[in-house]
């Protein structure tokens, strides 16, 4: 046999139907290839499809020559898991090393002959091409979300282009923590699944256990319309439902909410996904009938019983009715035990400031003078520093607590530490000459202390408030309670608290992690424009799919000169200003370099065509006609045609007092004051300078008028009206004359919510009253 028949020969080997793949192939097809295989030999209902086994991949990356540098590479990659910086740039190298090799011209032929079997006469047929890495979907590891999915895909060609990306989705920095932290040892290999792509009426997953009490006597099922990505991904609140399993009775029904559906592209549009908005009878009606409940039901204990143990079973309605099974894997999750709480007590008081983030954690002292220095920081340490920028936030994630010389509770490590759940200290001026390297400390971010000595029990206290809302019904407020967020990795515990939406999600802090430290000019000089684009969208997907369909406000990257310095590359870019905080930044920074403002619209533009709840709040607008330039870009972008945008402003200059309704005639729907800045540029007081403290107060007369003129005037031009700043989170009566003014919302810190949503209903229950008496009394 010549070579070229040799290669044929292999390449036939590596494509393999998947009614003759079983469980035990699980090594070749990978997780989710040989649970496919395995559903279909059990006689249950599973599209037609084929797997491209690990082997193609192998082949293909020896034949491609990069197969020994792609095994260097990933040792290297994963000696820098916990410096995201070296991460990033580790996985780019290894993806762009998957790309090189490309597809062996044999195995492209042998997939594309599979493909077309799978066709008929008339037609091409639409596939769903599925990552199925080596481990994936197994009892021990779920990998949900960390490799890559391609949904209605038509033609020879996209499907070898979307089998190449699954390939190369092996290497993300997800992907590659993930099994880090997993143990997963070897090389990562990476199997692909294609399957007949249905044209789903209604899509959804099935529990054959309660994920979340561990109940292995009932069937849980969620539900929505289109296909299952909105569900998997929580772009939307499903239907859910709990069943008996023993005789297949409804013993909860709760019906979700779904503004819209993804269903299957135009052929015209050569296939992909359409979003289509849902309104009216399409989100009044349940999502499932009864018989379909407990048919779904049937199918999921079906494949429990066949399995031996509990199942995680997605399933789709096609448009003819039928039920079909589309991934089966172990709930992995099922007898994880609950985490261990503890009091922490004290010892000799080293250090005191401000309590910038509740919790308590125990750990060695780590002082560093700037991020550059963050690989210094073992995981587990206690982040010492002078003060800290977005710069520091892939080092403040792997710290156990956070301590600083100066700042207050809105500074940015107040902000960044509460987002993450990380105990912090600010303020305590003399950290870092007081405390020393290796020093073992507990820090007390409840009370803003730093002790001597350790617990070993100690622990951060997570963010939320979630037994407030368990033990007592929830606040119902007219004027809506939206929290502040900066990142992702908060959202969804967030997002289960009784909030209204996002209302300022700060781009900086997630342009810093999303890029790796990298300066966004640095991006664009070495031609990296896609990946800002991917991994801005993805960081915001993330957030605005925990909230949908709550309204998720973000708020264009306000780039400050100061701050931005410190990222890679930022000294070739940002001016050196005296005074950056009103120097170049915001609308205006956006019309001088309209480039790097096109890449985060294009950004944002991509994360709504799946999350159509992102709305745009542009930053520190001094002047009409900056406002004026700044809206003709957006119209001139994708963004700026996506149906339903809301174009907010930030109010934190006092000239928006004059402007305001100016800026409704151009066209935006909302106003959010920024109160922090609003109070600075008032009284002319740095909020960070320890000397001046006593001066910042947002409380002061000067500034309540210049809100309550803001709010009126949005008022009389049938503005929405918000206010994001600390005083509601710690003044108990400033949220009430914020009620009394007629705002429309307040947007809070998520530790704050819960309380600021009660002294909310309070006030408004006296405006309520008060109105009773006067009509009682003019009676």
């Amino acid at each position: 046999m010549n070579t070229a028949s040799q290669d044929v020969a292999r390449s036939g080997e590596v494509v393999r139907d998947l009614s003759a793949i079983r469980l035990s192939d699980e090594v070749e097809a990978g997780g989710k290839g040989a649970n496919l295989g395995e559903l279909t030999a059990a006689g249950l209902p599973v599209p037609a499809g084929f797997v491209i086994l690990r082997d193609g991949y192998l082949d293909a990356m020896r034949r491609g020559g990069v197969a020994d540098e792609l095994a260097a590479e990933h040792r290297r990659a994963l000696a820098s898991i916990g410096d995201d910086q070296a991460l990033a740039r580790h996985c780019e190298q290894l993806r762009a090393l998957v790309a090189k090799a490309g597809m062996p011209p044999d195995l492209a032929d042998r997939i594309t002959l599979a493909y077309q079997r799978l066709g008929t006469d008339t037609a091409e047929a639409v596939v769903a091409v599925r990552s199925s890495a080596t481990g994936e979907d197994s009892a021990s590891a779920s990998f949900a979300g960390m490799n890559a999915t391609f949904t209605n895909i038509s033609g020879p060609a996209a499907l070898l282009d979307a089998v190449q990306r699954c390939w190369a989705s092996l290497f993300s920095p997800r992907a590659e923590t993930y099994r880090a932290e997993r143990s997963f040892a070897g090389e990562p290999a990476m199997a692909v699944a294609v399957q007949i792509m249905l044209a789903a009426e209604r899509s959804g997953v099935a529990f054959t256990a309660d994920p979340s009490t561990g109940e292995r006597d009932r069937v849980v099922i969620e539900a929505a319309r289109g296909q299952g990505e909105v569900v998997v991904s929580g772009a939307v609140e499903p239907d859910h439902y709990v069943l008996a399993k023993d005789d297949l009775r409804i013993l909860q029904a709760h019906r979700g909410s779904q503004a819209f559906e993804i269903v299957r592209g135009d052929s015209g549009d050569s296939g992909g996904d359409r979003s289509i908005a849902l309104a009216g009878a399409g989100q009044d009606r349940p999502v499932l009938t009864d018989d379909e409940l407990q048919a779904i039901a049937r199918l999921a204990i079906a494949g429990e019983k066949h399995y031996g143990r509990p199942q995680d079973v997605e399933w789709v309605i096609d448009d003819g009715g039928r039920i079909w099974l589309v991934q089966a894997r172990p709930i992995t999750t099922i007898d994880r035990p609950a985490a261990a709480t503890t009091t922490v007590p004290a010892g000799v008081q080293l250090a005191a400031g401000l309590a910038a983030s509740p919790g308590i954690a125990s750990g060695a002292v780590r002082i560093l003078s700037r991020p550059a220095e963050g690989s210094r920081l073992r995981d587990g340490e206690v982040l010492v520093a002078a003060m800290t920028t977005p710069d520091w936030v892939p080092t403040i994630r792997r710290a156990a607590a956070l301590v600083t010389d100066s700042g207050g509770t809105t500074c940015h490590a107040a902000i960044v530490a509460r987002e993450l759940g990380v105990p912090c200290v600010v303020g305590a001026r003399t950290a870092t000459t007081s405390l020393v390297d290796g020093q073992i400390v507990t820090v007390d971010g409840g009370v803003g202390r730093v002790f001597s000595g350790s617990h070993p029990l100690a622990q951060p206290v997570q963010v939320a408030e979630p037994h407030l809302a368990e033990a007592e019904p929830p606040v119902v407020t007219a004027t809506k309670i939206y929290v502040n967020l900066a990142m992702p990795d908060a959202a969804e515990s967030v997002a289960a608290q009784n909030v209204d939406g996002v209302g300022l999600l700060r781009a900086e802090f997630m342009l810093t992690q999303a890029l790796g430290g990298r300066h966004p000019r640095d991006l664009i000089a070495r031609g990296e424009q896609e990946h800002f684009v991917t991994a801005m969208s993805e960081s915001v997907q993330r957030i605005a799919a925990a909230f949908a369909p709550r309204p998720v406000i973000y708020r264009t990257t306000d780039l400050r000169s100061n701050e931005f310095r410190g990222l890679t590359g930022g000294a070739d870019y940002e001016p050196v200003e005296d005074n950056p905080m009103i120097g170049y930044r915001g609308c205006f920074r956006y019309i001088h370099e309209p480039d790097m403002f096109a890449l985060e619209l294009a950004a944002l533009a991509r994360a709504r065509e799946l999350n159509p709840n992102i709305h745009l709040m542009l930053p520190f607008v001094r002047t009409r006609w900056e406002l004026g330039q700044c809206l003709d870009l957006i119209d001139a972008s994708p963004l700026g045609h996506s149906r339903g945008l809301h174009r907010w402003v930030m109010a934190e200059v006092p000239s928006v007092v004059y402007w305001l309704p100016e800026y409704a005639g151009l066209g935006i729907d909302g106003v959010s004051i920024g109160s922090n800045d609003l109070t600075q540029l008032v009284l002319g007081v740095d909020r960070d300078s320890q000397p001046c403290a006593e001066v910042f107060d947002e409380s002061d007369p000067a500034v309540l008028d210049a809100i309550a003129r803001i709010v009126g005037i949005a008022r009389d031009h049938d503005l929405t009206s918000s206010l994001c700043g600390q005083a509601p989170s710690t003044r108990p009566g400033y949220a009430a004359s914020l009620v009394g003014m007629g705002i429309t919302s307040i947007s809070v810190n998520p530790d704050a919510a819960s309380h600021v949503r009660r002294a909310v209903a309070a006030a408004e229950q006296r405006i309520l009253l008060d109105a009773s008496l006067t009509r009682l009394h003019r009676s």
